[in-house]
């Protein structure tokens, strides 16, 4: 990309045309220090006794080994060397068997007219929580409130 004995452009002018400074073309990585080698090494000989290490535990593990190392610096390690624990994730999407299915009810209903079909959303919350608003505000809010409600258990007694 950058050619250090280009004939007619300097390094300068080459960096400027693809827009890195000169200190990161003369940048050179360092590698790791011989410490945190010798720390990946352990933490690679105990990720395979217990996969299920996480950044915590394996800090907790090496610190009783007598290396003071922080959460941070395992979780760094841990990441370089591709290491992730083993747990079972959370099952968020699993529907509890007794909890109750509603049915979509504009399956297979063309709507082909303007206001053939209504949409709400709801936001339940506290009236006391409406002391921000006026006081028209908050009888409105009420009465809307109230109104949702009568609706709400009058749809029940129809389906």
């Amino acid at each position: 990309m950058i050619e250090p004995e280009h004939p007619r452009l300097s390094i300068q002018r080459q960096c400027a045309l693809v827009s890195i400074s000169r200190s990161a073309f003369y940048y050179q990585p360092a590698g790791e220090t011989l410490l945190n080698l010798a720390l990946m090494r352990l933490i690679d000989e105990a990720f395979l006794e217990t996969p299920w290490y996480g950044s915590r535990q394996m800090a907790r593990h090496l610190r009783r080994q007598g290396y003071e190392v922080g959460r941070m610096r395992v979780r760094r390690l841990m990441a370089k060397m591709g290491l992730a624990p083993i747990y079972q994730k959370p099952r968020t999407t699993i529907p509890h068997p007794e909890h109750r299915a509603y049915k979509y009810l504009l399956r297979g209903l063309v709507i082909d007219r303007p206001n053939q079909v209504c949409a709400a959303s709801v936001k339940l919350g506290r009236f006391d929580d409406l002391s921000g608003c006026g006081r028209s505000q908050r009888s409105r809010a009420r009465a809307a409130a109230i109104a949702l409600h009568v609706t709400l258990r009058f749809h029940r007694y129809l389906t």
